[in-house]
């Protein structure tokens, strides 16, 4: 999901060094119960993100469990940029870090940049618009918002993993993976 930060490495000390700008960062993963406000936080965001890139961003969609009502989740936006190809920074990267964006991540055919903190923290997930983990993190918001029973199970495991002390978010990301690839299933996710 958008908060993997890496595509088609193991997950590895090594590998996180490999894509990560700043390295890894320790955290305590702590849910929030679910907030009807982040639906207004994506918007304001998603204007800016509009306004500052115009037709750069080809797509603007929240992700994310902040995007599903009613799933308790990291209170961070997680949102899904559609840029033609990520890794020609110069063609919008300067505009989102002029903005106060930081960009986080740097691997193939993804920029992940973070602004807001602490209070209204915000992911941004540059992608090329039809790249597989666009129509993935759709399809799974999709999947958890249609489907009770799904949701229930992710956010138990999700639950569950919260309080622990993680070397990086990335570790918890991976901690969910098998959750996540058998609701994507229940869903029809062909990779």
């Amino acid at each position: 999901m958008p908060d993997d930060g890496l595509a088609d490495d193991a997950l590895t000390d090594d590998a996180l060094e490999r894509v990560l700008v700043t390295g890894p960062r320790p955290v305590v993963v702590e849910l929030a119960e679910y907030d009807p406000g982040w639906p207004a936080r994506f918007e304001r965001r998603a204007r800016e993100v509009r306004r500052l890139l115009g037709e750069r961003a080809r797509l603007v969609e929240h992700v994310g469990s902040t995007s599903v009502p009613g799933l308790a989740a990291k209170p961070i936006i997680d949102i899904v940029v559609g840029i033609d190809d990520p890794e020609d920074e110069g063609a919008y990267l300067h505009d989102l870090q002029a903005a106060g964006y930081e960009l986080r991540v740097r691997e193939p055919a993804h920029r992940c940049l973070r602004a807001g903190e602490p209070d209204e923290p915000v992911n941004l997930h540059c992608y090329p618009p039809d790249h597989p983990e666009v129509r993935k993190v759709l399809l799974f918001r999709d999947r958890l918002r249609d489907d009770d029973a799904d949701r229930r199970l992710y956010e138990d495991v999700k639950r569950g993993l919260a309080g622990r002390r993680w070397p990086d978010v990335n570790y918890y990301a991976e901690a969910k993976g098998p959750v996540i690839e058998a609701i994507l299933a229940r869903a029809g996710w062909r990779a």
